[in-house]
């Protein structure tokens, strides 16, 4: 910052500095300090819209080039919108933590430690009355944790975010466990039976084995599924 040519101070007095001089002073450092310190690419309220312009999507505010933006992050009004936003993350996270427990009915731990993909075994199987189509799945937990089961999931094709672009034709069964890592399996994007008797999960305390039976319905339950007028499937008259 030039203080010796200011007009009004003698060459080399340095002079007192105006408020607008100050300022774009004050901007041009926060400027560099950012620069060492933030990385736009991964800055997730950083945007650059159709014109040219740079936003911030958490304050809502637009800048004329970067070293504006990288000012701002480092100002008084994006610093406290940062610690709104925190707060209030970390305090939806504990409530939505605190829900799924009671849900569950399991004590949820956060940032367990994984030790793996448990072993599993798939047998395809065949109902003899009503020939139906399926699957047994048996996976070992011998490490599960105490007082903890199995759950069971179904995850539609664009749900998960492996697989890009999804395929509509495939569904998976999601099978969850501390302290193991989640199984999913690819299935068929076709119905589940989910009667008694056709679709069910048991756990074997003793030998630490989920059991896990999904059977399909057969291509006229699909097709005539919900038509007024006709029986409910399984209804025997």
């Amino acid at each position: 910052m030039d203080y010796q040519n200011r007009a009004g101070s003698k060459f080399g007095g340095g002079g007192v500095a105006s408020t607008s001089a100050s300022n774009a002073d004050r901007r041009e450092r926060l400027r560099k300090l950012a620069l060492e310190t933030i990385d736009l690419d991964k800055d997730p309220y950083f945007f650059k819209n159709h014109v040219g312009s740079f936003e911030c999507r958490l304050c809502l505010t637009v800048h004329q080039n970067d070293g504006s933006y990288l000012a701002h992050t480092q100002g008084r009004k994006h610093q406290t919108n940062l610690a709104r936003r925190a707060a209030r993350e970390q305090k939806e996270g504990k409530a939505n933590e605190a829900m799924l427990g009671v849900n569950m009915g399991v004590t949820v731990r956060r940032n367990a430690v994984k030790i793996g993909r448990p072993g599993y075994k798939i047998t395809k199987i065949r109902d003899p009355l009503t020939r139906q189509n399926g699957l047994l799945f048996q996976l070992q937990y011998p490490e599960i944790t105490q007082g903890a089961l199995p759950r069971v999931r179904f995850m539609s094709a664009y749900e998960q975010k492996i697989e890009d672009p999804p395929d509509k034709n495939y569904q998976y069964l999601l099978v969850a466990a501390e302290p193991y890592e989640t199984c999913g399996f690819k299935l068929q994007a076709r119905e589940v039976d989910r009667r008694e008797g056709r679709f069910w999960t048991w756990f074997d305390e003793d030998s630490k084995e989920f059991w896990v039976q999904v059977l399909f319905k057969t291509e006229r339950e699909e097709r005539y599924s919900g038509v007024p007028g006709l029986a409910p499937t399984g209804i025997r008259r």
